[in-house]
């Protein structure tokens, strides 16, 4: 009897060992994971031999408030086209977006900069806002550009147009609503970076997405084109979001990690994921807005002057106070013929 019994447990011993087995591997799996992770995220802060803006003194500028992970956030996002440029010339801000994520309330806010907004660059008198970068480095852009929307900016990410395209491309590029057809011949370095986009729903891949965030030559030139590529960073974050993107997350750091610079640590860097992973979307913004641009020349060029900073910073507290995925409240029937549904006029006056 004691034989067949130890027969019978004998089958349940190979299914606790398989068990177990699968839990040490997934374990495994996580930290060799969860290593490659960080390590890909280490990689993304440059020394100063290796920086590009290595020969910038970031003490002449002095620094936001150290980010404590309880109160608002704000990262500086910067987009340079390097094209024609020698070794160790700094590229001016072809694009300038400002992500705020507020810890509390879960809600992230996009703002867009046009490049051309003139105004003062601490030490340099005033200047276009895309010049920040080339005069005194990322510490300095994030200085003029929190400056300019009245918000400390405690973080930056720096890349260029290569890394943009390695970034889209390493998560399967995106689905994306292209709203007409784009044409731009470009000559510069053999038509590489040339626009040819067609309207309609598509993937986009890495050279695809580039080209339309890129495209400006119409009506409304850079204040379309901000609008876009605030919509496509938004799809491109959702796409992050995804599964599967999260468990390649250490290929996709590693396919964007040679053209990419940031002030962000690796444990600021997971608290920002996390707080990213968690957070929705809830509204967007072009800067200055466009009831609040003045139209210069200075030395016979074009520039756009902000009319009123203080108003264009209200305006900037204006969006982050608002959620536009909140529906707003619904008004009682009588509400637009100025009288309240809800007042009994049942009585009358003898």
């Amino acid at each position: 009897m004691a034989t067949q019994a130890k027969k019978k447990r004998k089958p349940w011993k190979w299914v606790l060992s398989g068990f177990l087995v699968v839990i040490v591997l997934g374990v495994a799996a996580l930290v060799y994971w969860g290593t490659g992770v960080y390590n890909s995220l280490d990689n993304f802060s440059k020394s100063k031999e290796e920086s590009r803006f290595g020969q910038f003194n970031n003490e002449t500028v002095e620094p936001p408030p150290k980010w404590e992970g309880t109160e608002r956030v704000n990262i500086l996002l910067l987009g340079g086209d390097a094209r024609g440029l020698e070794e160790n010339q700094v590229p001016r801000s072809d694009s300038i977006m400002i992500a705020s994520f507020d810890p509390v309330t879960k809600k992230a806010h996009l703002f867009s900069v046009l490049r051309d907004t003139y105004i003062d660059i601490e030490g340099h008198d005033k200047g276009r806002i895309n010049t920040a970068i080339t005069l005194g480095g990322p510490q300095l852009a994030m200085k003029t550009v929190g400056d300019l929307l009245g918000l400390d900016i405690q973080y930056y990410v720096y890349t260029d147009f290569e890394g943009f395209k390695a970034l889209v491309d390493t998560i399967g590029g995106v689905y994306f609503d292209v709203e007409k057809d784009m044409h731009y011949t470009d000559n510069a370095d053999e038509n590489k970076y040339d626009i040819d986009l067609k309207k309609g729903y598509q993937l986009l891949d890495g050279d695809k997405a580039l080209q339309y965030v890129r495209f400006r030559h119409d009506a409304m030139s850079d204040f379309t084109r901000t609008e876009r590529q605030r919509e496509f960073l938004g799809a491109v974050a959702d796409k992050l979001k995804s599964g599967w993107n999260i468990v390649q997350m250490k290929k996709i750091l590693d396919s964007v990690s040679p053209y990419i610079e940031t002030n962000l640590q690796v444990t600021d860097m997971l608290k920002l994921g996390q707080l990213g992973v968690e957070s929705h979307l809830a509204g967007t913004q072009q800067v200055p807005p466009m009831d609040n641009i003045a139209e210069e020349h200075v030395g016979g060029a074009s520039v756009l002057g902000v009319r009123d900073l203080d108003e264009l910073k209200a305006s900037v507290q204006d969006t982050l106070a608002s959620d536009d995925t909140v529906a707003p409240p619904s008004t009682s029937p009588g509400a637009e013929n100025g009288t309240d549904a809800t007042t009994d006029n049942s009585s009358t006056t003898q």
